[in-house]
């Protein structure tokens, strides 16, 4: 297996010629910086990354949904051919994970090469419940690359673990799908992160789509909850763990949230907000964002996208004192903690609900759930996030398969 490791990280740097980028200096995202924050874009498109790139910004982010959208273009295609006779000794079964992996790691390398800063690459979906194989696929990207990847690895039981593995043996990790600022002091009391994030978006839009609010100022206050939460435990680790506010929707977001530590923008946000705004920023951290919500959000658990009750800092605590080796040990400790709503159990028709309703779950389906405390709206879109990824996760596998079998 050594062997073959080998093959495949010479394959993905095999002929690696991009055209190094040197951004130049825009004093509209200098004073950003300067409150605070890391400017990352968030695509996988290169002329979509290079139309925008300027020296100030450090890194860029990939998922299964981005990734897929590149393959999905075609221009992977004789590469997906070339890699067949690397990973034809394999199981059938393992072929196309491996090539996938090998896909994200080129594609990784190929961005960190024009851009010259880091890149977060993504695992298969299929690894999110499998600790031995986030170990395994974290530490080959690792070695890839060890000065440029930085590893995503989901938000589920076995994430928490498998990453907190990860980030002991050094690699650096960015840890993916949370919602709120509980799940961020678990995730930074446990698994100790370089990065993790709030995908501030959709919480606003779960308000909206299942009339529970505007969604005016929800993800704001969840980011600026988790900044502080993190920021303050953080320094209880041997290194700093860093927010990010996920996939930025709006351009008006960079004013309200500047001196956050991270931003992810997607381009056509940073254009807009290039475009529109003054670019006059100053940190917003100690701002408290005002919700709107409707009678019908009452006991519909809004709240823990950005507070942080006694039993999830125990939980957090007892976790972080001795860290579970399984994640169905770490779960049942969640239920004995009284947080069974941040590990639920689901039955087969659940899960389908959450797969088959998208990025935003239906909020209906779960509210007597929810007022019995057996599952939470920063849940249900955690779930929903890995769901959706599972599915881009499926269309990639299926382009790779088409073309090597």
């Amino acid at each position: 297996m050594a062997d073959l490791n080998t093959r495949i990280s010479d394959f993905v740097w095999k002929n690696l010629s991009e055209k190094h980028v040197t951004g130049k200096v825009d004093p509209f995202w200098e004073s950003l910086r300067n409150a605070g924050t890391e400017l990352w874009l968030d695509t996988g498109d290169m002329d979509e990354a290079e139309a925008i790139w300027t020296s100030e910004m450090s890194a860029l982010t990939t998922n299964n949904t981005l990734l897929n959208n590149e393959i999905q273009k075609g221009i992977y295609d004789i590469f997906i051919s070339e890699a067949k006779s690397i990973v034809r000794d394999l199981p059938h079964e393992d072929r196309v994970k491996e090539i996938a992996f090998i896909l994200n790691a080129r594609h990784g390398l190929r961005l960190a090469h024009k851009f010259g800063g880091y890149v977060s690459v993504e695992l298969h979906t299929d690894t999110a419940h499998d600790i031995k194989a986030i170990q395994y696929y974290g530490k080959r990207y690792h070695e890839i690359c060890p000065e440029q990847f930085i590893v995503k690895v989901p938000y589920t039981a076995e994430g928490l673990i498998g990453a907190r593995l990860l980030k002991d043996s050094g690699v650096k990790i960015n840890f993916t799908l949370e919602f709120s600022a509980r799940e961020n002091v678990l995730v930074t009391k446990v698994a100790r992160p370089d990065y993790l994030n709030v995908f501030l978006g959709r919480v606003g839009a779960y308000l909206i789509n299942n009339n529970l609010g505007d969604g005016s100022g929800a993800g704001e206050r969840a980011v600026i909850s988790s900044q502080n939460w993190v920021t303050g435990l953080s320094a209880e680790n041997p290194w700093q763990t860093k927010l990010i506010a996920a996939s930025l929707r709006s351009f008006n977001q960079l004013e309200l949230l500047a001196g956050t530590d991270v931003f992810t923008m997607p381009p056509k946000v940073a254009a807009a907000g290039r475009k529109e705004l003054a670019g006059k920023f100053t940190s917003q951290t100690h701002e408290n964002y005002d919700v709107s919500l409707y009678d019908s959000a009452k006991g519909a658990g809004i709240e823990k996208f950005w507070e942080v009750d006694d039993k999830v800092l125990k939980f957090a605590g007892r976790l972080a004192s001795k860290v579970p080796v399984t994640g169905s040990e770490l779960i049942h400790i969640a239920h004995e903690e009284g947080c069974e709503d941040m590990f639920p159990s689901l039955s087969k028709e659940e899960k389908g609900f959450i797969a088959s309703d998208g990025k935003i779950p239906v909020h209906s389906r779960w509210e007597k759930k929810i007022s019995e405390g057996k599952i939470a709206p920063d849940t249900l879109l955690t779930l929903a996030g890995l769901a959706s990824f599972t599915a881009d996760q499926a269309m990639l596998d299926k382009r790779i398969k088409d073309i090597i079998e």
